[in-house]
C-alpha cells in the first residue's frame, strides 16, 4: 500500500490543481478538515481555488464548465440516505472529472446500514477519475468491506496538522498530592460506541483504586467537550443516569465555537480517544495541535498514528482504562506534550501530497473497481 510522502515545497505539477470543491455545513468536521488542506493547497500553489457549495444540488451549479475537481465525501453529507449521497456524487462525476477523497469507510460498526454504505462507497469509487483515503488503516477496509485493491485505492494522505510542531502548555493542575478532582476530557460528539460510558465506569474504578491507597480524589467528572449527534439527544440522559450511579459526574458542553473548543481541550483534566471504530481521527490531532498527549484506545489505527508522530498519544487496552487514568491522575505531565515534539506531516505536507497525486493521476483515465 503506498503512503503519500511528506512534502515541504511544491512539486513539478503536471497540470493546474483541480477546482477544491467543499460541500456541506461549514461545522461539519469533514468540511472543516477540507476548508483546511484546500487552503493549504491554494497557499502552495495559487492556480488551486476553493469553492464552497451549501449542498450538493450547488455544487452541480458551481461545476459548470469545469474540467477537474476534487472532493471529500462521507455518505452523510451528500444525503438522507447512502443511496440518495451515491447519487449525488455520480451527478457531480457526469459534469467534471471528480477526485474523491473517502472518509468514514464502511466497518462492521455501522452494523444494519453496513450493506447500504458499501453500495454507496462502491458507487463513489466507480464514478470518481481516482480515490484517496486518509490512512493505511482505511485501505485496509476498503479491501475489507469494498473488495477493492490498493491499486484502486492507492494513496494514502495523512490528515495534516495545522501546526508543525506542539506548542508550550501549562499544566494548571494542583501539585500531586493536594486534593483534586480526577477529570475525563472527550472531545467531539456524543453517540453510542464513542466512548462515554467506558470512561465514565473506569473513572469511577480509578478513584476508587486511588482513594483505597491514600490518595485525595475529589469530585470524579467525565466531561463530554461537545453535543449529541442528531438523534442521540436520549444518549446524554441515560449516560447521566449511568454516571450517577457510580458516582461520576457527567458534563457536556455542547456545540462550541473554535476559540471556546480550544479553550476546553486545553484545560486540566486527562484527554482520551476512545472511540475503537474510528477509520480516520481529526480528534486526535485537535488533542496534539493543543500540546496535549491523549489517552487512545488501542487499533490498527491508533498504531498506525503512533508511528506517524511518535510519542504524542498513549494506546492503552480497554481492560487497563481505568489503570491508565489513574497514572495520568498521579502525574498530569503525562497529559501534556514537550514543547516542540513534531506534529508532522502538517498541512502544508498534506497539501504538496495532494499536488503530487493530482499531476499523477491527470488525464490518466477512469480508475474502476472490480465488480462487487
Amino acid at each position: 500500500m503506498t503512503q503519500a510522502p511528506h512534502c515541504t515545497t511544491m512539486t513539478q505539477v503536471i497540470a493546474a490543481p483541480p477546482r477544491l470543491l467543499m460541500v456541506g455545513p461549514q461545522h461539519h468536521g469533514v468540511v472543516q478538515y477540507a476548508i483546511d488542506v484546500a487552503d493549504a493547497v491554494v497557499a502552495t500553489d495559487p492556480r488551486a481555488e476553493r469553492l464552497d457549495a451549501p449542498t450538493p444540488s450547488d455544487a452541480v451549479h458551481l461545476l459548470d464548465g469545469v474540467d477537474r475537481a476534487h472532493v471529500h465525501v462521507t455518505d452523510r453529507l451528500f444525503g438522507r440516505s447512502p443511496e440518495e449521497a451515491a447519487d449525488a456524487v455520480e451527478r457531480l462525476a457526469d459534469v467534471t472529472e471528480l477526485t474523491v477523497t473517502l472518509h468514514d469507510i464502511p466497518q462492521t460498526s455501522d452494523g444494519r446500514m453496513l450493506d447500504r454504505r458499501i453500495a454507496a462507497y462502491a458507487r463513489f469509487i466507480a464514478a470518481a477519475h481516482a480515490t484517496a483515503v486518509n490512512s493505511r488503516h482505511e485501505q485496509a477496509l476498503a479491501e475489507e468491506f469494498l473488495g477493492v485493491s490498493a491499486s484502486v485505492v492507492p494513496y494514502a494522505i495523512p490528515l495534516g496538522s495545522r501546526i508543525a510542531s506542539a506548542p508550550a502548555t501549562v499544566d494548571g493542575a494542583s501539585q500531586p498530592g493536594a486534593v483534586r478532582p480526577l477529570t475525563v476530557l472527550i472531545a467531539g460528539f456524543i453517540y453510542p460506541g464513542k466512548g462515554h460510558a467506558a470512561a465514565i465506569q473506569a473513572a469511577s474504578r480509578a478513584a476508587e483504586d486511588l482513594r483505597a491507597t491514600g490518595h485525595q480524589v475529589a469530585d470524579v467528572v467525565v466531561r463530554a467537550i461537545g453535543g449529541p449527534s442528531a438523534g442521540h439527544e436520549a444518549d446524554v440522559l441515560a449516560l447521566e443516569t449511568e454516571a450517577r450511579a457510580v458516582g461520576v459526574s457527567f458534563e457536556v458542553t455542547g456545540y462550541l465555537d473554535d476559540a471556546a473548543f480550544a479553550a476546553q481541550i486545553s484545560r486540566p483534566g486527562i484527554p482520551l480517544a476512545a472511540h475503537g471504530h474510528v477509520s480516520a481521527s481529526r480528534s486526535m490531532l485537535d488533542w496534539v495541535e493543543a500540546g496535549r498527549r491523549p489517552l487512545v484506545v488501542d487499533s490498527r489505527y491508533a498504531a498506525e498514528m503512533e508511528q506517524l508522530r511518535p510519542q504524542t498519544m498513549v494506546r492503552y487496552d480497554p481492560s487497563t482504562l481505568h489503570t491508565e487514568l489513574a497514572a495520568a491522575w498521579l502525574d498530569p505531565s503525562r497529559t501534556r506534550l514537550p514543547a516542540g515534539r513534531s506534529l508532522r506531516p502538517a498541512l502544508p505536507d498534506t497539501a504538496g501530497a495532494y499536488l503530487d497525486w493530482w499531476g499523477a493521476t491527470a488525464g490518466t483515465g477512469r480508475h474502476r473497481p472490480p465488480t462487487l
